[in-house]
């Protein structure tokens, strides 16, 4: 009898620690100790806990009670505090109570983009120097890890740390300069959210049922659906332990070149719709932000005219998704990359920089830093991660912290033909036209009706106006400037912010009509 009991005891006792653990109240990684809040505006608290159960939090003298729904899912809105700290953020509940410490309020921006976003401090070309005066303690990271899939995940392994020489080795170096110019020019906390994922496509950042819905994607959408249909990572992964086998047995004879690469799992992968948004988007929607810089675009080169129809979804997505409002997205034109190229040519590249300017049209409150001068030719990541990350800061200290200084390069505005000449006309041109390194201006061409491009002269006649001629054009009606791959071409403002590459016509390039991989 006194066995029975005591089982019986033992059992009911672990039933209620197990139900105990199960009512203990929990919040995503996205806060935590020496998270950043966004100053001046009210912000979101998120967790679980045991269906019905009332959860407390507070923080800087506010308290908010809320009680979790029948999912176990609870949410608090924090009224808006200005920038400081440290505070503490307390959460309790009816079996728990604990704590966030070293919690700061100020700016708090995702960096977010392909490899050139995701690219470490440790890889650039300043490295040592950055490492050695980093830091700054009241600079906040925190990193996304890569997972990509088609399930909606709520939570992601990482957590907030301290701008130190070792913490910002492995984090993204336009994201870490972009911080600490705002950190200088603001003396506020920053909080960076780094999320890049290198080589991943714009669609992989989206909802499926948003690019299903929009229609235009729908062929690009099939071809994913045929291979979900049919792609085995196993079959793959087995043929490639194959090819390594044979690979071993050719390099003992010297006759191998290369080890063949293990294949990345294309249902799990960077490019797939939805995934990225699922995997790593999706843990941080909502967390209050004041806004998103973005680097990517080399992935959907090849599909550059839906590129401009793509990009402002994605951003129109995020913005809805997150719910509090259209908030600044800065994004970075695509570098100048593979051979220079002086005469005319026909680029995706510079179709898709193309897409990227014509953003600036189709949104509000977005704005795109030209790097054309910064690429290297041989390496598709700049080691100058510097410059770009000024240009990108130069955005969000003008527009959204009302500091007077230059931002945009001088950008097409309008074209006037006089005989055998195009006059064109600039905006923001600050003061003035400049040709760098040469007094002549390099990267401009020229064509007739019959749409062959010539190498074309260019002198500047005002500070906002160029005119353009070729001795073998008599009859010009189209103007293109750094239109390839890697252009050679030197022109400014005189503050020193490159010209937007462009064009005047609107002849079919190479990716129109191309909508699939």
């Amino acid at each position: 009898m006194y066995q029975k009991n005591y089982r019986l005891l033992f059992f009911v006792a672990l039933y209620l620690s197990v139900a105990a653990l199960e009512a203990q109240v929990s919040l995503p990684s996205i806060f935590g100790n020496h998270m950043v809040l966004q100053q001046k505006q009210s912000n979101p608290v998120w967790g679980w806990a045991s269906p019905g159960e009332m959860v407390r939090v507070e923080i800087n003298g506010q308290s908010h009670r809320t009680k979790a729904d029948a999912k176990g899912d609870w949410k608090v809105t924090l009224r808006p505090i200005p920038a400081g700290g440290p505070y503490r953020m307390i959460i309790e509940s009816e079996n728990t109570k604990f704590f966030f410490d070293d919690v700061l309020v100020g700016e708090v921006w995702i960096c977010s983009g392909q490899s050139n976003m995701e690219w470490p401090v440790r890889n650039t070309n300043s490295a040592a120097l950055a490492k050695v005066t980093a830091n700054h303690p009241n600079i906040r990271l925190i990193s996304v890890p890569r997972v990509g899939t088609q399930e909606a995940q709520d939570d992601f392994e990482g957590e907030w740390t301290a701008c130190t020489p070792e913490s910002i080795e492995n984090f993204s170096a336009v994201g870490y300069f972009f911080g600490r110019r705002l950190h200088h020019a603001l003396q506020v906390p920053i909080g960076l959210i780094d999320n890049a994922w290198g080589g991943s496509a714009a669609e992989a950042w989206v909802k499926k049922d948003v690019l299903e819905k929009d229609g235009k994607y729908d062929e690009l959408l099939a071809w994913w659906k045929e291979r979900e249909a049919y792609y085995d990572y196993e079959n793959a992964l087995a043929a490639w332990e194959k090819q390594v086998a044979e690979w071993e047995a050719k390099a003992e004879a010297d006759r191998a070149p290369r080890k063949p690469r293990r294949p990345n799992n294309l249902m799990k992968g960077n490019h797939r719709p939805a995934n990225i948004y699922n995997g790593v988007l999706h843990p941080t929607i909502g967390f209050g932000i004041r806004g998103v810089i973005w680097y990517q675009g080399e992935s959907n080169a090849s599909r550059a005219y839906q590129y401009r129809d793509l990009f402002p979804l994605m951003i129109q997505h995020w913005r809805e998704e997150w719910g509090q409002g259209d908030f600044p997205f800065y994004y970075v034109q695509l570098a100048d990359f593979l051979a220079e190229t002086e005469g005319p040519e026909d680029s995706n590249w510079a179709e898709l920089r193309e897409a990227q300017t014509m953003t600036m049209d189709r949104l509000d409150k977005v704005g795109q830093a030209v790097i054309i001068d910064v690429g290297e030719g041989r390496d598709i990541h700049p080691r100058n991660k510097q410059t770009v990350a000024d240009r990108l800061a130069r955005w969000a200290l003008a527009k959204d912290y009302q500091m007077d200084i230059p931002f945009r390069g001088p950008s097409y505005q309008s074209m006037e033909k006089r005989g055998n000449k195009i006059i064109l006309t600039f905006e923001h041109v600050g003061q003035g036209l400049y040709a760098f390194d040469t007094k002549e201006p390099q990267g401009f061409t020229i064509a007739g009706e019959d749409q062959k491009f010539a190498t074309a002269q260019a002198k500047i006649i005002s500070n906002t106006q160029m005119e353009v001629w070729s001795d073998d054009i008599a009859d010009p009606i189209a103007v293109r400037y750094a239109w390839a791959n890697n252009p050679i071409c030197n022109m400014y403002n005189r503050e020193g912010l490159p010209m937007t590459p462009f064009r005047t016509d609107e002849w079919p390039g190479l990716t129109a009509g191309k909508n699939s991989r």
